[in-house]
Order: C-alpha cells, then sequence, then structure tokens
C-alpha cells in the first residue's frame, strides 16, 4: 500500500508537470517561425514585382464607361475620358462588353478631339487600339469636316505627300522625293485609292498601362502625343506604319514578346529611355524626324533598325544589347551617341550612312562590328576613345583602306591601348593600310604631346609672371603658386579645386598648360630632336605608312638634283670662251625636268595630309644647302685643267640596271678604274638623261649606267653637292625599305605577328 501511494502521487505529479513542458514549447514555437521568417527574408528578399503596391483597380462596366463618356476630365487643355485604374475585360468570353467598348469609344473618340486616359488600368485580352481611330480614306478628295482645322491641315498635308509618292512610283522614279518611302510605308501593301488610316485625335495616356493581351495600332495616326511610360506589354505589340505626329514616350516601359514598329514615322520627339525589349524589336524602315532617345534602354534579343532615317540625333547612350543588332542601311543625319554602349553580339552598319561623327566614348566591343560599305561624310568619324575593345575575342570589319582613317581619338594618353587593339585587328584581317593609318593618328597624336612638352607652361615649375602673362589673373596665379607650395599639380584638372579659378578659364587656358617634373637643358634638347625627327617622318612618309608619299618626295629630290649637276657639268661659263649646252638640250632637261616635277607632285598632294607642309619641309632639305654651294661655284668661276671634258664618268665596260648600294658617287684615284670609267659624251642627244641617272644612283642607289664623278680637276664644290645628295640618299633608301617593310601585307605581318 505504501509502494502504491508513492507510485500515484509520482504519477500525478509527472501528469502535472507534462502540460507545463508542452505549453512552454507550443508558446515557443511562434517565435521560432518569426526568427525563421526573418532569416529568409534577410538572405533571400522578395522580387521586386512582389514589393511593389499595386493600384486598386475597378472593374470598367458599361454604365461607368458611359459615364466617363459624359463628364470627360480636363487635363492640361484637353478633354480627355478618364479610364485611370479599371480592370478591362475583353477577352473573347467577354465579347458583348468588348464589342460595345469599342463602339462607345469610337463613336466618342470619333466626333470630338478627345483623349483616352488608361493610365494604371488592366487590360485583359487583346486591344486592338487602330479600332479606336476614325477611320478616312488617304485618297479622298475632301477630308471629312468633322475634323478641325488643324487635323485636316494634318491630313491634307499628308495625303498631298501619299499622292505624290504614288505618282512618282508609276513613272519610275521612286527615289526623287525623300517622303516616297514615308508614304509607302503608310500605304503598306495597298497603294490603292482607297486605302485608309485610322485617324487617333486626342493624347493616349498609357503610364504604368498592363496588357495581358496582344496590342495592335497598325496604320494609325496620332494626332496627339502618346504617353505610355512604365506600361507593360506582356503580349506582342503591333505598330506597323503608324504616325506618331505629336512627342511620344516609352520610358522605362517594357515588351515581354516581339514589338513591331516596322515603317512608323516619329514626326516629334520620341523617348525609350530605360525600355526593356525581352524579345525581338523590330524598327526597320522607319522614320525619326526629330531627336529619338534610347538611353539605358535593354534589348534581350534581336534588335532591328534596318533602313531607319534618323534626321536628328539618335541616343543610345548605356543601352546593353544582349544579341545581335542591325543598323543596315540606316541614315544618321545628325549625331549618334554610342557611349557607354554594350554590344554582347554581332552590331552591323552594313551600308550605312553618317553625316556627323559617331560617338563611341566607353563603348563595349565584345562580338563583331561591322561598317562594312558605309559612307562617311568628311565630318563623320567615329570616336573612340575609351573603346573596350579586345582584338583577340572581337573584331570591327571595314573596306581595305577606308576604316581606318574614319577613328579619330583626341589625346593619345589613356588611349594606347585602344590604337594598339584596333591596330592588331587590322593586321589579322591583312588590312595593312588601315594597321598603318592608325599608327599614323597614333603618332600624330604622340607629336602633339611633345609639342605641349616644349611649349605648354608647366604649372608646377611657371612663375607667376608667366602665368599672368599665360592669361591668369593676379590673384589666381598667386593662388596656383599657394597650392603648389603645399602640393605639388598632378593633373591640369585640379586647377578647378581653385576658388579663384572658374570652368570658362579653365577651358581657354587647358591647352597651354601641362603637369609634370621640369625639363633641363639637354632633356629638352633632346625632346626637341625627338619632336624634330618624328616631324619630318610624318611629314615626308606618314610614319612609313605611305609608300607613294615617299615615292612623290624621292621624285622630286631626284629630279632637282638632276637639274642641279646638268647646270654645273653643262653650263659653266661665258668668258672668255663660252662652255654652254646647246638649246634642244637645255630644252630636253627642262622639259623632262616639269614632267618629273609634275608627277611628283601629284603623288604629293594626292597622298599627303598636309602637301604644303610637306613640300615646305623637303625644301629645307634639299634648297640651301645645293643653293649656297651653287652661288659660291658661279662667284669664284672655275680655272682649271680638262674645262672641256665632263665632270661625270661612266663605267665603259657594259649597261645594264644596277642595284648601287655600297657605290660612292666619286670614282678611286687608280689608273685601272680611270680606264674603266669614261667620260660623259656632251655631243650626243640623250646626254641629259646621265645627269638623272647620277641623280638616282645617289638617292635611291639604283641606276642604269654606273656614273660617277672623275677624281682629277674636281672643283671641290661640285664634289660637295654630289656627297651631300649621297648622304641624304642613305637616309632616304632606308626610310624607303622601312616604308616598304610596313606596307606589303606579307612583310609586314611577318613583322609585327611573330
Amino acid at each position: 500500500m505504501h509502494n502504491l501511494f508513492f507510485k500515484r502521487i509520482g504519477t500525478q505529479k509527472l501528469n502535472a508537470k507534462i502540460p507545463r513542458k508542452l505549453s512552454l514549447r507550443t508558446s515557443a514555437l511562434p517565435f521560432a517561425f518569426l526568427c525563421v521568417l526573418s532569416i529568409l527574408l534577410l538572405f533571400f528578399p522578395l522580387p521586386a514585382s512582389a514589393t511593389q503596391t499595386q493600384p486598386e483597380r475597378t472593374p470598367l462596366t458599361l454604365e461607368l464607361l458611359q459615364e466617363r463618356l459624359r463628364t470627360p476630365m480636363l487635363r492640361e487643355g484637353n478633354l480627355t475620358v478618364d479610364l485611370q485604374k479599371m480592370v478591362i475585360d475583353l477577352r473573347s468570353e467577354n465579347a458583348s462588353f468588348r464589342d460595345a467598348f469599342y463602339q462607345l469609344l469610337r463613336k466618342e473618340l470619333g466626333a470630338k478631339p478627345l483623349g483616352l486616359d488608361l493610365s494604371y488600368a488592366l487590360i485583359l485580352g487583346d486591344f486592338v487600339g487602330s479600332d479606336l481611330g476614325l477611320r478616312t480614306p488617304l485618297y479622298s478628295q475632301a477630308i471629312a469636316p468633322i475634323f478641325t482645322a488643324t487635323e485636316q491641315e494634318e491630313l491634307e498635308r499628308l495625303r498631298f505627300v501619299c499622292l505624290q509618292s504614288l505618282a512618282i512610283s508609276t513613272t519610275g522614279y521612286a527615289y526623287a522625293l525623300p517622303n516616297s518611302k514615308d508614304c509607302r510605308s503608310l500605304l503598306g501593301t495597298q497603294s490603292t485609292p482607297s486605302s485608309e488610316i485610322a485617324v487617333f485625335r486626342g493624347a493616349l495616356t498609357l503610364v504604368q498601362t498592363r496588357f495581358n493581351g496582344e496590342v495592335k495600332f497598325p496604320n494609325t495616326f496620332f494626332l496627339q502625343s502618346v504617353d505610355a511610360q512604365g506600361a507593360t506589354f506582356l503580349q506582342p505589340t503591333n505598330w506597323t506604319e503608324t504616325r506618331f505626329g505629336r512627342s511620344v514616350s516609352f520610358t522605362s516601359a517594357t515588351f515581354y514578346q516581339p514589338s513591331n514598329f516596322q515603317g512608323s514615322i516619329f514626326f516629334e520627339k520620341a523617348n525609350f529611355k530605360k525600355i526593356r525589349f525581352q524579345e525581338i524589336a523590330d524598327f526597320q524602315s522607319s522614320i525619326f524626324e526629330k531627336t529619338a532617345n534610347f538611353n539605358q534602354a535593354n534589348f534581350k534579343q534581336l534588335a532591328k533598325f534596318n533602313s531607319v532615317q534618323w534626321q536628328e540625333n539618335a541616343d543610345f547612350s548605356d543601352v546593353r544589347f544582349a544579341n545581335q543588332v542591325q543598323f543596315t542601311k540606316a541614315n544618321f543625319n545628325q549625331f549618334l551617341l554610342l557611349t557607354e554602349v554594350i554590344f554582347e553580339q554581332a552590331v552591323s552598319f552594313r551600308e550605312a550612312e553618317f553625316n556627323q561623327f559617331v560617338n563611341m566614348q566607353g563603348a563595349n566591343i565584345l562580338n563583331q562590328a561591322d561598317f562594312s560599305d558605309a559612307r562617311f561624310s568628311t565630318e563623320a568619324c567615329l570616336s573612340v576613345p575609351g573603346l573596350t575593345f579586345n582584338s583577340n575575342q572581337a573584331k570591327i570589319l571595314g573596306n581595305p583602306g577606308q576604316i581606318g582613317k574614319m577613328f579619330c581619338i583626341p589625346t593619345l594618353q589613356g588611349n594606347q591601348n585602344i590604337l594598339r587593339n584596333l591596330g592588331q585587328n587590322f593586321r589579322q584581317q591583312q588590312q595593312v593600310s588601315d594597321a598603318n593609318e592608325l599608327e599614323y593618328t597614333k603618332q600624330q597624336l604622340r607629336l602633339v604631346e611633345m609639342s605641349r612638352r616644349l611649349t605648354a607652361t608647366n604649372i608646377n615649375s611657371a612663375s607667376v609672371a608667366s602665368l599672368i602673362n599665360l592669361g591668369f589673373s593676379a590673384p589666381q596665379a598667386e593662388a596656383i603658386a599657394q597650392h603648389r607650395l603645399i602640393k605639388p599639380f598632378r593633373n591640369s584638372s585640379e586647377l578647378l579645386s581653385l576658388a579663384d579659378i572658374d570652368l570658362e578659364k579653365y577651358t581657354q587656358l587647358s591647352d597651354y598648360l601641362i603637369v609634370g617634373e621640369p625639363l633641363s637643358i639637354g632633356e629638352w634638347l633632346l625632346q626637341a630632336w625627338s619632336w624634330l625627327a618624328l616631324s619630318v617622318l610624318l611629314l615626308l612618309s606618314g610614319y612609313g605608312t605611305n609608300f607613294w608619299l615617299v615615292f612623290g618626295v624621292g621624285g622630286l629630290a631626284i629630279a632637282y638634283f638632276g637639274l642641279l649637276f646638268w647646270l654645273v657639268d653643262r653650263y659653266r661659263r661665258l668668258h672668255p670662251v663660252p662652255i654652254i649646252p646647246t638649246s634642244y638640250e637645255t630644252i630636253s632637261i627642262l622639259v623632262s625636268f616639269s614632267v618629273l616635277e609634275f608627277f611628283s607632285l601629284l603623288a604629293i598632294f594626292r597622298n599627303a595630309e598636309q602637301p604644303w607642309l610637306t613640300l615646305g619641309c623637303l625644301f629645307i632639305i634639299i634648297v640651301p644647302v645645293p643653293v649656297a654651294l651653287l652661288i659660291r661655284l658661279y662667284q669664284q668661276g672655275r680655272y682649271h685643267d680638262l674645262m672641256d671634258v665632263s665632270y661625270f664618268t661612266e663605267d665603259g665596260t657594259f649597261r645594264q640596271l644596277r642595284l648601287l648600294i655600297g657605290r660612292l658617287p666619286v670614282i678611286p684615284r687608280n689608273q685601272t678604274f680611270r680606264e674603266r670609267y669614261m667620260p660623259l659624251l656632251g655631243d650626243r642627244r640623250w646626254n641629259w638623261f646621265n645627269y638623272y641617272d647620277f641623280s638616282l644612283n645617289n638617292l635611291l642607289k639604283l641606276g642604269f649606267n654606273d656614273i660617277r664623278l672623275r677624281d682629277e680637276h674636281l672643283p671641290g664644290i661640285i664634289s660637295a653637292l654630289a656627297w651631300y645628295q649621297w648622304s641624304l640618299g642613305v637616309i632616304y633608301i632606308t626610310l624607303v625599305l622601312w616604308t616598304l617593310s610596313r606596307t606589303i601585307p606579307g612583310l609586314n605581318l611577318l613583322i609585327y605577328l611573330k
């Protein structure tokens, strides 16, 4: 009994404790659930669509629609049918409401220029927007009187242009008027006088509207603005051959299915900023009369802009093209802005026309950019500073010998890698001339930097007086001096951090300022010598990239020295016994000189970027010294033995075309050589040709015969003249070989791709 009593007591205590434990566990469950939910929300946030507050929408009924039609709202001076925040069911199972919806709206919108506001509405089923417009024949003799005077004027202008287009197309001159293509796009496939268009008279507002079905506005003429900011299109949209008479905005809109704007015309500004195309976007054959803004847009699939006319600026800044994009045969009349754009797949500009420069600053080309057969005006170029382009993974295509000239870069600093990658890109495609053009551009920019280094004012070392003479005011110069005592300037843009210097002054003087360590006298002289050598290479050979320029320079020098040598050899004196050439020989040498100079100048002016500077550089090299020697020669006269014998001798053993790299201009003092080399015969009618041969030997180390100066009774001035040309010839033949190595494709690839 005793044990049984204690067992019962223990059982009762145990039973009393069990509910307490269960109650503790039960109270802990909500706390644990909240902890787990907090962790999930912290590490796995809800999608943006779930966090956004959805507007409360009201189902649209026929009674409510009729009420809104009877009491339109006044917005921005225009009467508007307010259907905001409505659920509009246009599905086939609601056919009676759908038919009445279109009938009522078409009747009211056609009778009066009412706007339609569907902002924040939800459209179920297909939305055939073109059925809301007023149908009117395009080629009727009189426009319906229901339209206002402004509307009639717009329609009359449209009809007149399309009638002109139809007349032109029937006569075979389809391209006589620029608007003929516009009218064909409006007419579509039915170019008959019975063609009709749907005229939407009022403004259309679709802000944050959600379309669950297809949206159809084909062949519609919007006389007022279209505002579809933030709209969502879940199914395909059709805007083919549509006219937008006023501004249109699809800012931040999203197209989840293919969108078709083919053949549309935007008469005013078109805003597609931050728009998202999840599927194909087709703008083929469209026309943008005003600025088109696609800034920060996102194209997930193929984007078609073939044959689009951009009358004003086209802004594709910060756009991301995840798939291919086509601008084939597009016409850009103004600027094309591609700053910070990303081309993940191929982009095509084949047969496109550019009338202003294309800004590709900071653009990313990850696959292929094709500019084949593109046409650039004299003011157009591809501005590519900061371009991200890897020639091992991507490539740029273009017409050989043309595309390399279209790239423009303002400064060398920060763009050397771009020029190197572009040059490597064209070398891999064996477009040597384009790669050389980029190398020439690079060296031009390098010359500009060297010029600034030599002549610009170093703000870290210039005196206050120098800064004032440059254009800074006294307080500004003092502020610069005080700042560099504390901390030297690292770049010229740091001047804007000074309170006394404004942007206008900085912009005015920035080209005359540099930042760096001051040059010593020796460093300055070395820099000046490098600048001079680079200038000569650029002017006389395009930095080894233009063989025909080198050929023109050489031809001009050969003809010039040939004339000088003929003059000193054939025209010696007038007294006491005249030693002068015959009239026939004089006429022959002058005519031949003129012909050689003409073709040489033609080559220079056709190939040199700055032909007059090239001629000036060549003039400084070949004219002063020879002319000074010639003047001195005739001043002192010639009184020596063998006056009647030519100063020039030729190898009489054989005649052949010779490469005379190691030949010197004067024969050695050896009797055997004197027997081999015989004086030129002055009584031969073709004797004048030998002087060009000697000049060719001296300059190009190539000739038809080995002609040299004799070694006895030779005036020193004549010898000095020959040695001067021979020295220039060593430099010239080096320039020729270097240029050939850079312009011959096989040899060029052997050098640069080894």
